[in-house]
């Protein structure tokens, strides 16, 4: 969250009513966001290279955990799936994540949503609620992952003034 803006969209809020968890990648750029979001729901984020100075027991480098039986690993720099080999994705992964390779990574940095799937690994990007692109401070993109034992649904939502559009959804079941 740039400067320029005090607090997160209502949006922002109002989309994440009810999750169980609020998975961040990097670039807060201020600690306030965490607790803002905490106020939702527990929160992770991974330290972006915007967050310089930026203190907060939620932050790290990484995070890795198990949500709903699928191994979720979290970093804010990582490349871009459109852009590399499934070898060069595979070699990234196990730097950042030690042991079994997740089999959902979140990423950050471009500020652009985009969702991927490359040999059985899906690669989400939300983008940025506050500066998409990263362009200007305006509304931008969120990401949400609903995983049940049947299936992982990702959806990545616009944020707008009445709420959510939807840009892209995935769905992959068992």
């Amino acid at each position: 969250m740039p400067g320029t803006i005090a607090n997160l969209w209502p949006s922002v809020h109002e989309a994440f009513q009810g999750v169980d968890c609020i998975l961040h990648a990097g670039d807060l750029h201020v600690a306030g966001v965490i607790e803002q979001l905490e106020q939702i729901a527990p929160t992770y984020v991974a330290e972006g290279n915007g967050d310089i100075d930026v203190e907060h027991p939620r932050l790290a480098e990484t995070w890795i955990g198990d949500f709903g039986g699928h191994t979720i690993g979290m970093v804010h720099r990582f490349p871009t799936p459109r852009r590399a080999t499934p070898e060069k994705l595979a070699k990234k992964a196990n730097q950042f994540f030690e042991g079994d390779h997740p089999s959902i990574i979140v990423y950050g940095h471009t500020h652009l949503a985009e969702l991927h799937e490359v040999e059985s690994c899906l690669y989400i990007n939300p983008g940025s609620a506050t500066l998409p692109n990263n362009q200007s401070t305006r509304l931008g993109t969120i990401g949400r992952l609903d995983i049940s034992a049947e299936e992982v649904r990702v959806v990545l939502s616009q944020l707008t003034d009445s709420g959510l559009d939807t840009v892209h959804s995935w769905t992959v079941r068992k």
